[in-house]
Protein backbone atom coordinates (compact mmCIF):
# COMPACT_ATOMS: atom_id res chain seq x y z
CA UNK A 1 0.00 0.00 0.00
CA UNK A 2 2.52 2.71 1.15
CA UNK A 3 4.22 2.10 -2.67
CA UNK A 4 0.86 2.37 -4.27
CA UNK A 5 0.96 5.88 -2.62
CA UNK A 6 4.49 6.47 -3.32
CA UNK A 7 3.93 6.35 -7.20
CA UNK A 8 0.84 8.31 -6.78
CA UNK A 9 2.60 11.37 -5.16
CA UNK A 10 5.64 10.59 -7.61
CA UNK A 11 3.10 10.29 -10.45
CA UNK A 12 1.40 13.44 -9.66
CA UNK A 13 4.65 15.42 -8.91
CA UNK A 14 6.02 15.12 -12.61
CA UNK A 15 3.09 15.94 -13.72
CA UNK A 16 3.04 19.32 -11.99
CA UNK A 17 7.21 19.88 -13.11
CA UNK A 18 6.03 18.90 -17.20
CA UNK A 19 3.33 21.52 -16.84
CA UNK A 20 5.92 24.19 -15.70
CA UNK A 21 7.36 24.42 -18.79
CA UNK A 22 5.00 26.02 -21.21
CA UNK A 23 6.01 28.97 -22.31
CA UNK A 24 5.18 32.76 -21.04
CA UNK A 25 5.76 35.43 -23.05
CA UNK A 26 5.55 38.48 -21.05
CA UNK A 27 4.33 41.69 -22.42
CA UNK A 28 7.32 44.49 -22.67
CA UNK A 29 6.64 47.67 -23.72
CA UNK A 30 7.75 48.74 -27.18
CA UNK A 31 9.57 51.78 -28.03
CA UNK A 32 9.63 54.21 -31.13
CA UNK A 33 11.79 51.78 -33.57
CA UNK A 34 14.94 54.12 -34.49
CA UNK A 35 17.29 54.11 -37.36
CA UNK A 36 20.30 52.10 -37.09
CA UNK A 37 22.82 53.63 -39.22
CA UNK A 38 25.47 51.26 -40.32
CA UNK A 39 28.71 53.48 -41.73
CA UNK A 40 31.60 51.64 -41.63
CA UNK A 41 33.81 52.57 -44.44
CA UNK A 42 36.88 50.42 -44.79
CA UNK A 43 39.54 50.89 -47.76
CA UNK A 44 41.36 47.42 -47.62
CA UNK A 45 45.01 48.13 -48.42
CA UNK A 46 46.56 47.34 -52.00
CA UNK A 47 42.54 47.96 -53.17
CA UNK A 48 41.24 51.35 -54.81
CA UNK A 49 38.45 51.34 -52.13
CA UNK A 50 36.18 52.95 -54.46
CA UNK A 51 33.10 49.95 -53.82
CA UNK A 52 31.49 51.16 -50.23
CA UNK A 53 28.30 50.07 -48.25
CA UNK A 54 26.22 51.73 -46.20
CA UNK A 55 23.54 50.27 -44.02
CA UNK A 56 19.99 51.11 -42.41
CA UNK A 57 17.71 49.52 -40.14
CA UNK A 58 15.40 50.18 -37.53
CA UNK A 59 15.15 49.09 -34.17
CA UNK A 60 12.41 46.53 -33.43
CA UNK A 61 10.61 44.66 -30.67
CA UNK A 62 12.36 41.99 -28.42
CA UNK A 63 10.66 38.80 -29.70
CA UNK A 64 11.20 39.62 -33.11
CA UNK A 65 13.44 37.22 -35.31
CA UNK A 66 13.51 39.66 -38.32
CA UNK A 67 15.43 43.10 -38.68
CA UNK A 68 13.63 45.73 -40.48
CA UNK A 69 15.62 47.35 -43.16
CA UNK A 70 15.12 51.31 -44.28
CA UNK A 71 14.48 51.80 -47.53
CA UNK A 72 14.27 55.28 -49.62
CA UNK A 73 16.60 56.99 -47.78
CA UNK A 74 19.17 59.73 -49.03
CA UNK A 75 22.72 58.91 -48.34
CA UNK A 76 25.87 61.09 -49.10
CA UNK A 77 28.96 61.24 -47.90
CA UNK A 78 31.26 64.07 -48.72
CA UNK A 79 35.25 64.82 -48.89
CA UNK A 80 35.08 68.53 -46.79
CA UNK A 81 39.08 69.07 -46.79
CA UNK A 82 39.56 69.48 -50.48
CA UNK A 83 39.44 72.83 -51.82
CA UNK A 84 36.16 72.25 -53.21
CA UNK A 85 34.37 69.51 -51.54
CA UNK A 86 33.76 66.15 -53.16
CA UNK A 87 29.89 64.39 -52.54
CA UNK A 88 29.10 60.77 -53.19
CA UNK A 89 26.34 59.55 -53.20
CA UNK A 90 25.40 56.74 -52.17
CA UNK A 91 22.40 54.57 -54.46
CA UNK A 92 20.07 52.03 -52.91
CA UNK A 93 20.84 48.36 -53.90
CA UNK A 94 17.20 47.14 -54.70
CA UNK A 95 14.71 47.75 -51.81
CA UNK A 96 17.72 46.07 -49.18
CA UNK A 97 18.34 49.02 -46.93
CA UNK A 98 21.40 48.63 -48.59
CA UNK A 99 23.27 51.95 -50.05
CA UNK A 100 25.95 51.42 -52.76
CA UNK A 101 28.69 53.68 -53.88
CA UNK A 102 30.60 52.94 -56.92
CA UNK A 103 32.94 55.81 -56.95
CA UNK A 104 34.37 56.68 -53.57
CA UNK A 105 37.83 58.04 -52.99
CA UNK A 106 39.46 57.15 -50.02
CA UNK A 107 42.37 59.60 -48.83
CA UNK A 108 44.31 59.44 -45.38
CA UNK A 109 43.66 62.03 -43.43
CA UNK A 110 40.97 63.97 -44.71
CA UNK A 111 37.57 64.96 -42.87
CA UNK A 112 34.47 63.75 -44.32
CA UNK A 113 30.72 64.36 -43.67
CA UNK A 114 27.81 62.21 -43.12
CA UNK A 115 24.22 63.31 -44.47
CA UNK A 116 21.48 60.31 -44.26
CA UNK A 117 17.76 61.71 -45.00
CA UNK A 118 15.41 59.10 -44.07
CA UNK A 119 11.52 60.04 -43.59
CA UNK A 120 11.98 63.64 -43.18
CA UNK A 121 14.72 63.55 -40.64
CA UNK A 122 18.18 64.65 -41.32
CA UNK A 123 21.12 62.71 -39.65
CA UNK A 124 24.21 63.82 -40.02
CA UNK A 125 27.85 63.08 -39.03
CA UNK A 126 31.69 64.02 -39.08
CA UNK A 127 34.89 61.82 -38.55
CA UNK A 128 38.62 61.16 -39.98
CA UNK A 129 39.90 59.03 -41.65
CA UNK A 130 42.34 57.13 -40.41
CA UNK A 131 45.42 55.50 -41.27
CA UNK A 132 46.73 51.35 -40.37
CA UNK A 133 49.65 49.73 -39.97
CA UNK A 134 50.56 46.85 -41.99
CA UNK A 135 50.31 42.82 -40.19
CA UNK A 136 54.31 42.16 -40.20
CA UNK A 137 54.36 38.92 -39.13
CA UNK A 138 52.59 36.17 -37.25
CA UNK A 139 53.30 33.41 -34.84
CA UNK A 140 51.84 30.29 -33.64
CA UNK A 141 52.31 28.79 -29.98
CA UNK A 142 51.03 25.88 -27.44
CA UNK A 143 49.49 27.61 -24.12
CA UNK A 144 48.31 24.96 -21.07
CA UNK A 145 44.33 25.46 -21.16
CA UNK A 146 41.89 24.04 -18.83
CA UNK A 147 42.34 20.61 -17.36
CA UNK A 148 45.31 20.40 -18.64
CA UNK A 149 44.33 20.56 -22.74
CA UNK A 150 47.18 22.44 -24.96
CA UNK A 151 45.81 25.11 -26.90
CA UNK A 152 46.71 27.10 -29.76
CA UNK A 153 47.76 30.58 -29.37
CA UNK A 154 48.21 32.98 -32.62
CA UNK A 155 49.83 36.51 -32.29
CA UNK A 156 50.12 39.08 -35.08
CA UNK A 157 52.18 41.96 -34.99
CA UNK A 158 52.77 45.76 -36.42
CA UNK A 159 54.70 48.69 -35.76
CA UNK A 160 52.80 51.34 -33.72
CA UNK A 161 54.02 54.98 -35.28
CA UNK A 162 55.40 56.77 -32.40
CA UNK A 163 54.98 60.37 -33.59
CA UNK A 164 51.54 60.31 -32.32
CA UNK A 165 49.01 58.31 -30.14
CA UNK A 166 47.22 55.70 -32.06
CA UNK A 167 44.07 53.52 -31.40
CA UNK A 168 43.26 50.31 -33.16
CA UNK A 169 40.76 47.84 -33.64
CA UNK A 170 41.46 44.13 -34.26
CA UNK A 171 39.68 41.25 -35.24
CA UNK A 172 40.12 37.32 -35.79
CA UNK A 173 37.48 35.52 -37.17
CA UNK A 174 37.70 31.47 -36.73
CA UNK A 175 35.53 29.48 -39.11
CA UNK A 176 34.38 27.37 -36.31
CA UNK A 177 32.63 30.81 -34.43
CA UNK A 178 29.56 32.77 -36.28
CA UNK A 179 31.00 35.91 -36.32
CA UNK A 180 34.17 37.48 -36.24
CA UNK A 181 35.80 38.34 -32.51
CA UNK A 182 36.94 42.00 -32.29
CA UNK A 183 38.85 44.05 -29.66
CA UNK A 184 40.26 47.62 -29.24
CA UNK A 185 44.16 48.86 -28.21
CA UNK A 186 45.71 51.82 -27.69
CA UNK A 187 49.63 52.53 -27.86
CA UNK A 188 49.65 54.31 -24.82
CA UNK A 189 52.34 51.93 -22.85
CA UNK A 190 54.21 50.74 -26.27
CA UNK A 191 54.48 54.18 -28.12
CA UNK A 192 56.66 53.98 -31.40
CA UNK A 193 57.32 50.10 -30.36
CA UNK A 194 55.81 46.99 -31.98
CA UNK A 195 52.28 45.72 -30.83
CA UNK A 196 50.29 42.56 -31.35
CA UNK A 197 47.11 40.96 -30.42
CA UNK A 198 46.54 37.18 -30.13
CA UNK A 199 44.21 34.80 -30.15
CA UNK A 200 43.61 31.77 -28.46
CA UNK A 201 40.53 29.03 -28.77
CA UNK A 202 40.69 25.14 -27.71
CA UNK A 203 38.65 24.16 -30.44
CA UNK A 204 41.04 25.32 -32.95
CA UNK A 205 43.29 22.51 -34.64
CA UNK A 206 45.68 21.67 -37.34
CA UNK A 207 44.82 22.65 -41.13
CA UNK A 208 42.08 25.32 -39.49
CA UNK A 209 42.32 29.14 -41.11
CA UNK A 210 42.17 32.12 -39.66
CA UNK A 211 41.38 35.64 -40.75
CA UNK A 212 43.17 38.45 -38.64
CA UNK A 213 42.80 42.45 -39.30
CA UNK A 214 44.00 45.55 -37.80
CA UNK A 215 42.37 49.40 -38.20
CA UNK A 216 43.73 52.66 -37.14
CA UNK A 217 40.66 54.21 -35.44
CA UNK A 218 39.74 57.39 -33.53
CA UNK A 219 39.89 57.89 -29.92
CA UNK A 220 36.16 58.67 -29.63
CA UNK A 221 35.50 55.44 -31.89
CA UNK A 222 37.58 53.55 -29.62
CA UNK A 223 35.39 54.51 -26.73
CA UNK A 224 32.70 53.49 -28.63
CA UNK A 225 33.45 50.08 -29.30
CA UNK A 226 34.94 49.83 -25.82
CA UNK A 227 31.51 49.92 -24.76
CA UNK A 228 29.73 48.36 -27.16
CA UNK A 229 32.26 45.04 -26.53
CA UNK A 230 31.31 45.17 -23.02
CA UNK A 231 27.70 44.99 -23.61
CA UNK A 232 28.12 42.54 -26.62
CA UNK A 233 30.32 40.09 -24.37
CA UNK A 234 27.07 39.03 -22.13
CA UNK A 235 25.69 37.67 -25.66
CA UNK A 236 29.18 35.50 -26.21
CA UNK A 237 30.71 38.00 -27.46
CA UNK A 238 29.00 39.26 -30.11
CA UNK A 239 29.10 42.76 -31.26
CA UNK A 240 26.10 42.87 -33.32
CA UNK A 241 23.53 41.45 -31.27
CA UNK A 242 20.61 43.89 -29.86
CA UNK A 243 22.69 45.50 -26.91
CA UNK A 244 20.76 45.33 -23.58
CA UNK A 245 21.56 49.39 -22.85
CA UNK A 246 21.65 52.18 -25.80
CA UNK A 247 24.79 53.14 -26.58
CA UNK A 248 24.89 56.58 -28.81
CA UNK A 249 27.49 56.64 -30.97
CA UNK A 250 28.47 60.19 -33.14
CA UNK A 251 25.56 60.62 -35.19
CA UNK A 252 23.15 63.45 -34.32
CA UNK A 253 19.10 64.04 -35.78
CA UNK A 254 19.57 67.80 -36.85
CA UNK A 255 15.90 67.49 -37.48
CA UNK A 256 14.74 66.36 -34.00
CA UNK A 257 18.07 65.84 -31.52
CA UNK A 258 15.96 64.10 -29.41
CA UNK A 259 15.33 61.35 -31.29
CA UNK A 260 18.63 60.48 -31.93
CA UNK A 261 19.81 57.45 -34.27
CA UNK A 262 22.36 54.34 -33.15
CA UNK A 263 25.49 53.49 -34.91
CA UNK A 264 28.63 54.92 -35.85
CA UNK A 265 30.62 56.95 -38.80
CA UNK A 266 34.06 55.45 -38.67
CA UNK A 267 36.09 55.64 -41.65
CA UNK A 268 39.94 54.03 -41.84
CA UNK A 269 42.28 51.40 -43.72
CA UNK A 270 42.09 48.14 -43.04
CA UNK A 271 45.19 45.68 -43.23
CA UNK A 272 44.02 41.85 -43.16
CA UNK A 273 46.07 38.68 -43.24
CA UNK A 274 45.16 34.68 -43.29
CA UNK A 275 47.39 32.13 -41.30
CA UNK A 276 47.12 28.46 -41.24
CA UNK A 277 47.20 26.47 -38.21
CA UNK A 278 50.30 24.43 -38.45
Amino acid sequence: MKNIKLFIILLITSLSIVSCEDVINVDLDTAPPKLVIDASIKWEKETTGNIQKIKLTTTTDYYSNTIPVATGATVTVTNTTLGTPVTFQFIEDGQTGEYICNNFNPIINNDYALTVVYKGQTYTSTSKFMASPVIASTEQSVKPGIEGKDVYEIKFYWQDNGAEDNFYLVGAKNANVSYPEYGVLTDEFYQGNQMFAFYRDDKIKKGDVLEFSIQGITEQYNNYMNKLLNIAGSDGGNPFSAPPATLRGNIVNQTNPDDYPLGFFHLSEIDSDTYTIQ
